[in-house]
């Protein structure tokens, strides 16, 4: 088999029922195991796979297929399908800086020093489109125009969009928890106590002026029998 073919599964059940082909050479032209091209045609396999035909998606031409069924030892060869570059994952080109914007990247470089040391230098290359020597010359300071370089959000500058920027601190966060966590670094922020270990809060004591002083009635009643001044005088 000269090139991988697309859905080998869906292939193998389409030449299980439209071919007189044998197991072996169904399984080797769609890369399974003879006994696996076996459970297709018994139904236990692949069940609820629909057929691929492999002649109308351009990897096998009729002519190789009546010469394999023709010759239970020959071994069909597989075209290169028309679809296989539309599926083929395309590299990403680097990001690209209007010559305008590119003054602003070490501000932003400069911000995610300043505010995100999570992030890593390969994340920020990526992001803004810049170099590592680039970043770490924002970070040591000796950058040519360092004097001027102000921390400015990457999204306010139109460098980079907020949901994309999101994703990348984000990444970056959980990327960090989980390496603190295996350092065995712990958050110093509260943290709840179990149930039991919770302690009942003291019983608030009141002040001896809250409470009032205690009227004493004898002291009282007595104070208004005692006769007054005015009495001794008449």
């Amino acid at each position: 088999m000269a090139e991988p073919i697309l859905m080998p599964k869906a292939t193998a059940v389409w030449l299980v029922d439209n071919s007189s082909l044998t197991f072996e050479q169904i399984a080797d032209f769609c890369g399974l195991h003879p006994l696996e091209v076996r459970g297709i045609a018994d139904g236990e396999v692949a069940r609820d796979i629909r057929g691929a035909d492999p002649i109308t998606n351009g990897q096998l031409n009729r002519a190789e297929l009546d010469k394999a069924a023709a010759d239970p030892k020959y071994r069909m060869v597989a075209q290169k399908s028309r679809h296989a570059e539309l599926l083929k994952p395309q590299k990403k080109a680097p990001r690209y800086t209007p010559v305008s914007r590119r003054q602003d990247r070490p501000d932003a470089i400069a911000w995610f020093v300043r505010n995100h040391p999570e992030v890593t230098d390969a994340q920020i290359s990526k992001l803004l489109g810049t170099t590592k020597s680039t970043i770490e010359a924002v970070r040591d300071r000796t950058h040519w125009n360092s004097a001027n370089l102000k921390p400015v959000d990457p999204v306010t500058l139109g460098l980079v969009g907020q949901i994309e920027l999101d994703a990348v601190v984000r990444k970056a966060a959980e990327k960090k928890a989980k390496d603190d966590l295996k350092k065995g670094i712990v958050s110093d922020g509260p943290s709840l106590r179990p149930a039991g270990e919770v302690e009942e809060a003291p019983p608030v004591q009141e002040d001896e002026d809250d409470r009032g002083a205690k009227v004493d009635l004898k002291n009282v009643f007595a104070n208004t029998d005692a006769p007054s001044d005015d009495d001794d005088q008449d």
